[in-house]
């Protein structure tokens, strides 16, 4: 069982692991200086340098301060020892690479551990989103915040992918706006961001209420944004009702919808209906 100290010291390891990352993920961007838009092959050169290196710092950090734990990175080989091993880091060095490429902010560093527990599926323990360029870090060391109320000086917002839109938004977001009524005089929109962590963090950060996506991710694009979702007691489900698990062989996840206390209840009768 781990100790309320080693819980606290996973979740700063994490936090500075990811942050750490994040500064380097920068240093690589400024290394290669102003880039054609139209010189593509320069382009992929630089997400995936900042890939690579982003992973081979990760493993080098958490390798030398949990050196029994097991790591499963979007860039490293997967060693399917994890499925027997009790502490799993789930890391995305990188995520949102397209966005790092376009020059936009909205990428992010994800660093999680899960640990095996007498539940089924196990448990995220320590997590820490970190968006470099935005100059944000949520972690699950943060304290919680009071939940806020819904805006009214703008619609409520549902954060969705940029480059693939959920099945079903437009009459997603028509119900939601229906079950809120006169609570949301300005409606429902959606907002377009890269990075599930970026996507995440428009939540974190008060500046959206919902996000949506369907599916087509792995477990290194969710671990890290649906453990501190989960701290900073936003309600998470996955769009099948089959919940989530992680340190799987098959790491896709059948997709997520986080919504913040203020919309929940209206967001789950939208989306089930």
């Amino acid at each position: 069982m781990t100790s309320a100290a080693d819980a606290l010291a996973d979740a700063t390891l994490s936090r500075d692991v990811a942050c750490e990352a994040g500064a380097l993920i920068l240093e690589v961007r400024a290394s290669f200086g102003e880039i054609d838009p139209d010189d593509h092959d320069r382009l992929q050169l630089l997400r995936t340098t900042a890939d690579r290196e982003a992973h081979l710092l990760i493993a080098a950090r958490l390798g030398q301060a949990r050196p029994d734990d097991a790591l499963l990175s979007e860039e490293g080989d997967d060693d399917f020892t994890r499925l027997s091993a009790d502490r799993v880091w789930i890391v995305d060095p990188l995520d949102g690479t397209w966005e790092f490429g376009q020059g936009r902010p909205d990428f992010a560093v994800h660093v999680a551990l899960w640990l095996r527990t007498s539940e089924p599926g196990g448990s995220l323990a320590a997590a820490t989103v970190d968006l470099p360029d935005q100059g944000d870090t949520w972690s699950v060391l943060d304290d919680v915040p009071v939940p806020a109320p819904l805006p009214i000086d703008r619609p409520v917002r549902v954060v969705v992918s940029r480059s693939r839109q959920p099945i079903g938004l437009d009459g997603f977001m028509d119900r939601l706006a229906a079950e809120l009524g006169e609570s949301a005089p300005l409606g429902v929109v959606a907002v377009r961001v890269g990075s599930v962590g970026a996507k995440a963090a428009e939540l974190f950060g008060g500046r959206a209420e919902v996000y949506t996506h369907d599916g087509g991710f792995s477990e290194w694009d969710l671990a890290a944004p649906l453990a501190v979702a989960l701290k900073r007691g936003i309600a998470c489900w996955s769009p099948g009702g089959t919940g989530f698990e992680f340190n799987r062989r098959d790491v896709v996840q059948p997709g997520v919808v986080m919504a913040v206390p203020a919309v929940a209840a209206a967001a789950r009768v939208a989306f089930n209906r």
